[in-house]
């Protein structure tokens, strides 16, 4: 069979595959709804035991103690009782290409990056796919939000904050271009190599160094001026110089944190935020006296250097907690966008190494929106979105969570996902009982 056509018929049976799983989004919320009696974790760092939270038209305008507040039921059109479960924020899943890549085999559904070394005005705003058959499974877990993020080249491109339930791009997007993500130049050069190929590595480390700065030198030019040519590439970094665009800047090695806060301040940057980070354990005072937050990247990972202590990457979360600094979680690496489901795990293991557990909360909720500039996002208060979720037991216990409402923007979700209709099929198959 001709290469071309078999590729055609690969991504037409993947196209039709996802036309028939795509679950429908939930519809605007048309009733008020209180749920009474579950403990509720606001995401602010603080928890109630007996908790009521109402919300109507998608905002919620009660949370209170139940043992301590006279509550007025007759207002809500549906009451549910949770006692015995959790109430949680909506988790954010931070520097992430979920509905940027469905199928990692099939080059079509690939559209992360593109080509060249500097990109900042390409968005993963209109490239992202709302019915992604991957986005259900993690709705499945509690994570209802996501910054949808480019790869590639020095200066990767423009982030967006997405709803994981939505009918197309537009209505998904509750804040378009919100960031430029930036990818450090490496410091360290294999010392395995010949002397020659290392000078030819500084060598090149050197030149993308200066292109960088060279590129910001012009960016900064051009935001100071009024230009009646319009450049693209320019436009997009205007606002990274007066404050309304976060640089997220992509790097792990302690001589290129310090580089970057050279950086930061020859161009006095307001916003930075470090993604990956391993090594910044090394640098903690250096990291808080120039107030950059983090995005862990994914704490289930071996240790960067032989010499490391094994539970490094467990106990970083802790670490950054008692040294002041506002990060959150990220899941950045293979088999990112299915593994975004497990960004809770992820708190739970800090959790068991230390980081407090309404902290770890805090870690996947209102640390990610205030990164992220989202007001109404990321905490159980009123006036605020009510973008949330109940669970059977502990959302971050992988044998013990269970989902069993969600809600964006007040619209209840459907939490089917073909992984749960597979396991209910064979459960009939062979006469056993599903587990609820």
């Amino acid at each position: 069979m001709n290469k071309k056509l078999l590729h055609t018929i690969v991504i037409l049976m993947s196209l039709c595959l996802n036309g028939v799983s795509q679950v429908t989004p939930g519809e605007i919320q048309s009733k008020s709804i209180l749920l009474v009696g579950g403990t509720a974790h606001l995401g602010n760092g603080s928890v109630i035991q007996k908790s009521v939270i109402g919300f109507k038209k998608g905002v919620i305008n009660q949370v209170a103690d139940l043992e301590k507040n006279k509550i007025d039921s007759l207002s809500y059109d549906t009451i549910i009782n949770i006692e015995g479960r959790e109430i949680y924020p909506g988790f954010i899943a931070m520097n992430s290409t979920l509905g940027l890549m469905e199928i990692g085999a099939v080059r079509a559904t690939k559209d992360y990056r593109e080509s060249g070394k500097f990109n900042p005005n390409a968005r993963t705003l209109t490239s992202y796919n709302t019915d992604s058959r991957i986005t259900p499974t993690v709705r499945s877990n509690g994570v209802l939000i996501g910054q949808i993020s480019p790869r590639g080249g020095i200066i990767s491109g423009t982030s967006s904050v997405m709803r994981f339930d939505a009918w197309n791009w537009e209505d998904a997007v509750i804040k378009a271009d919100e960031g430029i993500h930036l990818n450090w130049p490496r410091s360290r050069v294999n010392q395995n190599l010949s002397q020659i190929e290392i000078k030819k590595s500084q060598k090149n480390i050197q030149k993308q160094k200066s292109l960088l700065e060279e590129f910001f030198l012009k960016a900064q030019a051009y935001s100071k001026t009024n230009n009646n040519i319009i450049d693209l590439k320019m436009e997009a970094m205007k606002s990274i110089f007066n404050g309304n665009k976060r640089l997220y800047i992509h790097a792990d090695e302690v001589q290129q944190i310090k580089d970057i806060i050279s950086f930061k301040n020859k161009f006095k940057l307001e916003k930075i935020t470090l993604v990956g980070g391993q090594d910044i354990h090394y640098i903690l005072e250096l990291i808080a006296e120039n107030k950059i937050s983090v995005l862990i990247n994914r704490v289930h990972s071996l240790p960067h250097y032989r010499q490391s202590q094994l539970d490094d990457s467990y106990k970083l979360a802790a670490k950054l907690f008692e040294a002041g600094i506002l990060f959150c979680f990220e899941n950045q690496g293979d088999m990112e966008q299915m593994q975004t489901r497990n960004l809770p795990f992820l708190a739970g293991t800090a959790v068991a190494y230390g980081l407090p557990y309404e902290e770890a909360i805090k870690a996947l909720s209102y640390n990610c929106a205030q990164i992220l500039g989202l007001e109404k996002y990321g905490v159980l208060e009123s006036g605020k979105s009510a973008t949330l979720f109940i669970s059977n037991g502990d959302a971050l216990e992988i044998m013990k969570n269970k989902v069993t409402h969600a809600f964006i923007d007040g619209r209840e979700i459907d939490l089917s996902n073909d992984q749960i209709k597979n396991y209910e099929k064979y459960c009939e198959k062979y006469g056993l009982e599903s587990k609820p």
